[in-house]
C-alpha cells in the first residue's frame, strides 16, 4: 500500500513584489511572502521595519508603489478596507478600537449589524422577520464573547475594561465580521503573562475553526510558541523566513532584532 501523499499547501494570502515609497523614503522594498490556508504566520522586526505598513497595504489603508496583494486569488491592491473585509480578511489594530461608551455586548452587536444585511424598514417597523434576526444576532454576540473569554463582562462599559480585556474585545469585534483570515497587530501588547497565555490558547481555538492568522508581535516567547512560520523584516526588507527554530538561531536575525538576550528568553 502506497504511503499517503502530503496535502499541498494552498496559499490564502500572497504578497508579490510589494514596495512602498514615501517620497524618497523606502518603507518596504520588494516584499514577497505567502500565508497558507490554516497557518499562523508572524511578521516580526524592529520598530520602523515596515510591519504595520505591510498590514495597511494588505487591508487597503495604503496603496503600494508597486506589486500586488492577493487573497484566495483575488487582487486586493485597489480595494477599499471594507471591501477587503467583505472577502473575509479582517484586522485588529495596535491601539484598541472599541466603542468605549457602550457595553461590551453592544460592541459586538454593532459589529454583527455591520456584517448583517437587515433592511432599514424592517428594523424601523420591527417586523417579525427582523425580530427573529435580532434574536439570532444577540445569541451570536453572547457566543462570540464566550469564545474570547469575556462573556462575564457583557454588561459592563467597554471603556471600563482592563487593557488586556479591551484587546480581547477588539478580537471579538473582528470575529463578528466572520473572518476566514485574521490580521492581528500586536494583540498581546500590554497583557501580563497570564493574559498572554490565555490569548495563545484563543489562537489555538481559532486555528481549530480553520481561521488563517497573520500577526505582528514583539513578544518573542508568544511568537515562537504559536507560529508555524516567521517572516523577519528589517528596514523594509525581508531578511529571513522560516519555522521558529530556524529564525531563533539565525545570526542575521539575532544581530538585527532578537539579540542574545531575546534569543535566550525565546527559548526558555
Amino acid at each position: 500500500m502506497n504511503a499517503a501523499q502530503p496535502i499541498a499547501a494552498r496559499p490564502a494570502l500572497s504578497i508579490e513584489h510589494i514596495a512602498v515609497h514615501f517620497g524618497g523614503l523606502v518603507a518596504i522594498a520588494d516584499m514577497n511572502f505567502v500565508v497558507n490556508e490554516g497557518e499562523v504566520v508572524s511578521l516580526i522586526g524592529p520598530n520602523g521595519a515596515g510591519k504595520t505598513t505591510a498590514f495597511n497595504i494588505i487591508t487597503g489603508f495604503l496603496r503600494p508603489s508597486q506589486g500586488e496583494v492577493r487573497y484566495r486569488g483575488t487582487p486586493l491592491t485597489h480595494l477599499k478596507p471594507h471591501q477587503v473585509a467583505e472577502l473575509g480578511l479582517v484586522r485588529t489594530f495596535q491601539r484598541t478600537s472599541v466603542f468605549q461608551s457602550v457595553s461590551v455586548f453592544e460592541n459586538v452587536m454593532i459589529g454583527l449589524h455591520r456584517r448583517g444585511r437587515s433592511r432599514l424598514w424592517d428594523t424601523l417597523l420591527a417586523l417579525p422577520r427582523e425580530r427573529e434576526s435580532e434574536n439570532d444576532l444577540r445569541a451570536k454576540a453572547h457566543e462570540i464573547l464566550e469564545f474570547v473569554g469575556i462573556e462575564r463582562r457583557a454588561n459592563e462599559l467597554a471603556g471600563s475594561l482592563a487593557y488586556g480585556e479591551q484587546r480581547l474585545l477588539g478580537v471579538a469585534l473582528a470575529l463578528a465580521a466572520e473572518p476566514s483570515m485574521l490580521l492581528l497587530d500586536e494583540p498581546v501588547s500590554g497583557m501580563n503573562a497570564t493574559e498572554t497565555a490565555r490569548f495563545m490558547q484563543l489562537l489555538g481555538r481559532l486555528r481549530k475553526l480553520g481561521v488563517t492568522i497573520l500577526l505582528v508581535e514583539h513578544d518573542m516567547p508568544m511568537v515562537m510558541g504559536v507560529s508555524d512560520r516567521i517572516v523577519v523584516l528589517n528596514y523594509g526588507r525581508i531578511i529571513a523566513e522560516g519555522p521558529p527554530a530556524a529564525i531563533q538561531g539565525n545570526p542575521e536575525v539575532i544581530r538585527a532584532y532578537l539579540g542574545q538576550g531575546a534569543r535566550k528568553r525565546a527559548g526558555d
